[in-house]
């Protein structure tokens, strides 16, 4: 027993001082510092931070259950509520890098209406989640990390583990969806191959919608996130 509560002591000691010092895992080879500022190729190509790494002033947060922390935003563990980006956006890449903890389970959202709290979620969502741990050995195959919920499996072995940072890049480009993960692409699929044989009316309400909010949809336990940006694609 002591061992356990040893090695649950240490693994939060790191996960704090892996947002005090963004520096620790990062995809960006440690040279963001908060507020984040863009590389100088970045911001040649396009993109705008979504989060400054200091507040959401560019989110809505539809709960308490977001907040920053040490540069990071954090998801409480209790609780299902979303965080949406305050502007709509289309087509886009979407790049940010993303921290688990154990069991962790969340979503992301792409093209989202804005839901109270408490009442779900609208439009399509990318599964954000700890693929290895046993509660989620039995799950549907699009559930697992980078899946299009519902509809397309991702493919999965390039999830660091628990407690390192992942880098990810989304490109929703028209129907066409791309999640790359830690430099593997994991998903790129189409939505109208992957409903080509689903009657309409069964096709999940939003899932087509053409422009919406960025989404981080919760799920009764933490994640951490940062170094968000977005580029806007024609």
């Amino acid at each position: 027993m002591f061992n356990n509560i040893l090695s649950k002591i240490i693994f939060a000691l790191f996960i704090l001082l892996s947002c005090v010092n963004p520096h620790i895992y990062s995809a960006d080879n440690g040279k963001t510092k908060v507020p984040y500022k863009l590389s100088k190729s970045e911001k040649k190509d396009g993109y705008i931070n979504l989060f400054n790494g200091k507040s959401l002033e560019n989110f809505i947060n539809n709960s308490d259950e977001y907040y920053v922390e040490d540069g990071c935003i954090v998801k409480k563990p209790k609780g299902y509520g979303n965080l949406y980006s305050k502007e709509e956006y289309c087509n886009f890449i979407l790049r940010f890098e993303f921290q688990l903890t154990p069991g962790a389970n969340n979503g992301l959202g792409l093209r989202h209406e804005v839901m109270p709290a408490n009442k779900g979620y609208l439009g399509m969502e990318l599964q954000i989640i700890d693929n290895d741990d046993p509660q989620y050995k039995d799950l549907k195959p699009y559930q697992y990390h980078g899946g299009l919920y519902n509809y397309v499996a991702a493919e999965r072995g390039f999830l660091k583990p628990v407690g390192q940072w992942n880098s990810q890049e989304v490109i929703a480009d028209g129907k066409n969806i791309k999640v790359i993960l830690n430099n593997h692409v994991i998903l790129d699929t189409n939505l109208d191959d992957a409903t080509k044989d689903i009657p309409a009316e069964k096709i999940q309400k939003g899932l087509m919608t053409p422009c919406g909010h960025i989404a981080f949809l919760g799920h009764e336990s933490t994640i951490r996130i940062r170094y968000i940006r977005i580029k806007k694609l024609e």
